[in-house]
């Protein structure tokens, strides 16, 4: 246990002395069961958009960062329509009235998260306002085409005429022509139009064509200077409706609800059933309308009429940008000084310049842990798969794929495996949801390669992060693994944190066997796990008896410590678990991203435990569970987030992080985050959130700048030491 750690437990242990059992206090001063000790899923979750979008608004954030933390939230809250909202539409569709753990009805929810999203739009809005005018001082400028000079508007029109009028399609909207089919997400152009001599409005919709090569903002010239490409279809209408005369033109957009799946029956009908929910997708349900601020009263309401929507609940008006998400565009412009300094991961110390043969080196000098994007996927990972796919004493390949990206070589590294011989077995998880077309085409791509493909187990989705080689080392047959927290995807490993493990313990190799029997087969016979912590059938008991044993073994003399690092915190049985804790005295300590049911800070339930945010250039992903177990100390990563769906219902994988080496790394995370004292927000009892603000002599840098350089030490020492054995050797020779 590290000074740090011990600190922090001897302080809780001076709190309180000759602590209560925890069921007893529980049952004389709280009821555990009351919806009020527990906050709703999606408003903290709208609340972690709160802290995002001060990132946008933080002056100490570079500028074009800025505009990148506004563009995620414009692309959070369109899956929050997408999925959340879409499903709790659903529940009222269907009638259900049960109460969620905090005791609200699903209309209830919607209703309150309507309330917080329309203020979060409004400050989004104020802050677009600010950022333009600040990217404008800096010679990025978005502008409207009337304000364009007559050559640039030339230039445009020219463009327009080119490349854009031949892929729109104007649809008009009468009794011989019904109102046309509004797609997902698009942007759309409500036209209103007329004859010179008639006073007769004619409706027509424009959808504007995104996704075809043609950039959101178009660039004027070569300076960085924007128009959107709707402005430029709304100011070339003559074209389209040559001789009439416009009377409006409206932009609007819908969200659809991205919940479709059925309920699958037999496990062969998986493959069309996903391909039957993408089909359905687009035609879903509508959840939302957005609207121009400038649209007119009587054109909302025959939109939301026709769209078949609530006139007052589901229709949003928007200022300035519609589609903020698409701001990443200009979030990507090349200019160096409006960026963070740039990152180039390093390559783990263990792993650097000319090292030896990967296998070679996880069994000879034991378990590596991987931190991404602090040190390279490339070098580690992707390492890792590459070299089994062309190793000769490698026999077999197993591996579950969640998400990949196109450019991935995760891919080719099996194909290449599948074309040299070797057994090479995919789990692939076809509900990883908005992945679903990619996924299905990769496990036709890997299919006819001979990859043998799976989809995972009935009613469980496959979230778990395993590679897992067969090899036939010199003294015999060896299994070895990597286990990670994030997806093998090449480009989120460059903006995400996430932890690995590469290792090939014999009893891991084991437990991983009987893993993917289960995955591969698709029912579960008794399965025998030593080590690992796999969900649905023994994550959430093992966590639950590890709290318990916390409690029981919790005094004075030997406090009790649990610290738990991930995105969310949902579950009410592990939450419940945390506030026994709590009054029984063991100081918890929690990293949790986004969603958080807990309330901490509450005097008798939940004064030992503090809830903490952290929230900077990466997207903290990764998951560690800290149990201090009498000073016999305990650490997990894995897959699972602490939700109900994560530990009842798809397929986890968690493992212990046993070697002292390795330990101490993760603790060294733990710590550096726990005082960040930049990216970091406290969670009050009520679930809102105050920063941390630097002393003006204390540490000025985030905990992920902090990551940053903790890597390249080690990686420099690694170096030095290296250097310095060479020197030993070169001496010996000359002697």
């Amino acid at each position: 246990m590290t000074k740090t750690t011990m600190q922090a437990a001897k302080a809780t242990a001076s709190k309180k002395t000759a602590p209560a059992p925890a069921e007893s206090r529980a049952a004389k001063t709280f009821d555990l069961s009351s919806s009020e000790w527990y906050l709703n899923r999606e408003l903290t979750w709208l609340e972690f958009n709160r802290r995002v979008l001060h990132e946008a608004r933080d002056e100490r954030t570079p500028l074009l960062e800025r505009v990148m933390f506004l563009a995620i939230v414009g692309s959070n809250l369109d899956e929050f329509f997408m999925k959340r909202i879409g499903g709790l539409k659903q529940q009222v569709g269907a009638g259900l009235k049960k109460l969620s753990i905090d005791g609200r009805t699903p209309q209830q929810q919607i209703d309150e998260c309507h309330v917080v999203v329309r203020d979060l739009l409004r400050q989004q809005q104020e802050l677009e306002s600010r950022l333009l005018g600040l990217l404008a001082a800096k010679e990025i400028r978005i502008v409207p085409y009337k304000a364009l000079t007559g050559e640039q508007q030339e230039e445009m029109d020219v463009y327009f005429y080119d490349n854009i009028y031949p892929l729109l399609t104007p649809q008009g909207m009468d009794p011989a022509h019904p109102f046309p089919f509004i797609s997902n997400l698009s942007l759309n152009l409500l036209v209103a139009t007329r004859y010179k001599s008639d006073d007769h409005i004619f409706l027509n919709r424009i959808k504007v064509p995104t996704g075809v090569g043609i950039p959101r903002f178009i660039r004027v010239g070569r300076k960085h200077l924007y128009v959107q490409f709707e402005d430029l279809i709304a100011n070339n209408l003559d074209t389209i409706f040559p001789g009439m005369i416009i009377e409006s033109c409206e932009l609007f957009r819908v969200t659809r609800n991205a919940i479709t799946e059925k309920t699958l029956d037999q496990a062969n009908d998986l493959l069309a059933m996903i391909e039957t929910a993408l089909r359905d997708r687009k035609f879903a349900e509508i959840v939302r309308l957005e609207v121009g601020s400038c649209m007119s009263e009587s054109h909302r309401g025959m939109l939301a009429a026709e769209l078949g929507i609530d006139r007052e609940r589901d229709v949003f008006a928007v200022d300035g940008i519609m589609a903020k998400r698409d701001l990443f565009e200009i979030s990507s412009i090349d200019r160096p000084e409006l960026h963070y300094p740039v990152h180039q991961p390093y390559d783990h110390y263990r792993l650097a310049g000319d090292s030896p043969n990967i296998f070679h080196i996880i069994r000879e000098e034991g378990a590596l842990l991987l931190q991404h994007p602090y040190e390279s996927f490339d070098s580690s990972v992707e390492r890792f798969l590459r070299e089994a796919s062309t190793d000769p004493k490698v026999l077999a390949i197993k591996m579950t794929l969640y998400r990949t990206s196109s450019d991935s070589r995760i891919i080719q590294y099996l194909l290449d495996a599948a074309h040299n011989g070797k057994q090479v077995a995919v789990v692939v998880e076809l509900k990883a949801r908005f992945d679903e077309s990619a996924n299905i085409h990769w496990a036709g791509y890997l299919e006819q390669a001979g990859v043998h493909v799976t989809y995972g187990v009935v009613g469980l989705k496959t979230h778990s992060k395993v590679i897992f080689v067969i090899r036939q080392d010199y003294d015999g047959l060896r299994r070895y693994a990597h286990i990670g927290t994030g997806n093998y995807h090449a480009g989120t490993a460059r903006i995400y944190s996430d932890i690995g493990l590469l290792t090939c313990d014999p009893q891991i190799g084991r437990d991983l066997t009987e893993l993917f029997n289960f995955l591969t087969m698709g029912y579960a016979p008794a399965r025998n796990y030593k080590k690992l912590l796999p969900s649905p059938k023994i994550l959430k008991k093992a966590l639950l008896e590890k709290i318990e044993r916390e409690i029981k073994n919790h005094s004075a003399k030997n406090p009790g410590l649990i610290q738990f690092k991930t995105n969310a915190l949902e579950d009410r049985d592990i939450t419940a678990a945390l506030y026994q804790a709590s009054m029984a005295g063991v100081r918890v300590d929690l990293l949790i991203r986004d969603t958080c049911r807990l309330r901490p800070g509450i005097e008798g339930l939940s004064d030992n435990i503090q809830v903490i945010s952290i929230v900077g250039r990466f997207l903290e992903h990764s998951r560690i569970y800290y149990f201090r177990n009498s000073g016999k100390e305990e650490y997990f990563i894995g897959s699972a987030d602490i939700m109900k769906r994560n530990l009842e219902e798809r397929v986890e994988v968690i493992t212990p992080i046993e070697p002292p080496e390795l330990q101490a790394a993760l603790r060294e995370i733990l710590d550096v985050q726990l005082n960040d004292q930049r990216s970091a927000w406290v969670m009050q009892p009520d679930g809102t959130y105050i920063q941390r603000k630097p002393k003006p002599r204390g540490e000025q840098r985030s905990s992920q700048e902090i990551l940053i350089e903790l890597a390249a030490k080690r990686l420099a020492k690694a170096r030095r030491l290296f250097k310095k054995k060479i020197k030993k050797i070169a001496k010996r020779k000359v002697k």
